[in-house]
């Protein structure tokens, strides 16, 4: 059985890999003049960025402001796979620090407060 806290990490991996992914195909088609349906998909896929999100089991506030360093780490390893961009160290430490910072406001115990 899948913990409540896996649960909310591996959608917190999902909405990285749509809102990064759709935000990509979207730059492809603007900047790098790929077809319009390439800008379409990436539409289509931050939609659902925008859904997937709903699943977590914080509210809104607590849920965006983790995510921010989700999307931070993930960015970095985007660009690092798939750019092609090595980060350095300042980029490596800065999303760890971002992950921690997503660890305690996620997940630091918090008694019987949502």
């Amino acid at each position: 059985m899948i913990t409540p806290a896996v649960l909310s990490i591996l959608y917190f991996l999902l909405a990285g890999l749509m809102e990064i992914g759709g935000g990509y195909l979207v730059w492809l088609w603007l900047r790098d003049r790929y077809p319009w349906w390439v800008g379409l998909l990436g539409a289509v896929v931050l939609i659902g960025y925008g859904i997937v999100p709903t699943f977590q089991p914080a509210h809104f506030g607590r849920v965006y402001a983790a995510y921010g360093g989700v999307f931070v780490f993930m960015s970095l390893l985007w660009g690092w796979w798939i750019d092609g961009k090595t980060p350095d160290r300042w980029d490596v430490l800065g999303a760890a620090l971002c992950v921690a910072g997503v660890m305690v406001i996620m997940y630091t115990p918090r008694g019987n407060i949502p």
